[in-house]
């Protein structure tokens, strides 16, 4: 993963179909082309509520944090790394809305991260590379990236890599 590319590839997982149930953020820092930083925090949701589905899907449930700081306690972390960068994430809009009406739910404007409105995708981006099923997982497995889907770090990296690619 070699380039001359800097920019910070973000995945977040949710608790339930609630954008604000964010439960789990993993974020990677990639300057010059090189992976310099990763994150990962799992954070407690409003409530500390979950359905079913998404746990299934994640594997992340009330259990896990029960005790886990809120959002705003993690958002320095988050804006450290995203302040006045170049954002990437696969589903560019589901993660990009989980942020902006989190943050809007802890009553922190999006503007104070100075990040563009509208993030790179890697999904539109393999789509019009061909790739008929462009999901995270299709296109790891086709191009040889490791994944543990679902792993919002995993799932960061595996995005900064494809991004690379690209």
């Amino acid at each position: 993963m070699k380039n001359n590319l800097t920019y910070v590839a973000i995945d977040f997982e949710t608790a339930n179909p609630k954008w604000t149930s964010i439960c789990s953020v993993g974020i990677v820092t990639v300057e010059n082309g090189v992976i310099t930083d990763e994150f990962h925090a799992l954070i407690q949701p409003p409530g500390n509520e979950y359905n079913w589905y998404n746990t299934r899907i994640h594997g992340i449930s009330e259990d896990d944090t029960w005790d886990a700081p809120y959002f705003d306690a993690i958002y320095p972390e988050i804006k450290k790394r995203l302040s006045g960068r170049t954002v990437v994430a696969h589903n560019e809009s589901f993660d990009r809305n989980a942020l902006k009406k989190t943050m809007a739910e802890y009553g922190i404007d999006y503007s104070d991260l100075n990040i563009s409105e509208k993030w790179e995708c890697t999904v539109k981006i393999y789509r019009r590379k061909g790739f008929r099923q462009a999901g995270l997982s299709n296109c790891c497995n086709a191009l040889g990236i490791e994944l543990d889907h679902h792993n919002a770090l995993s799932d960061a990296r595996a995005c900064a890599i494809l991004f690379a690619r690209a």
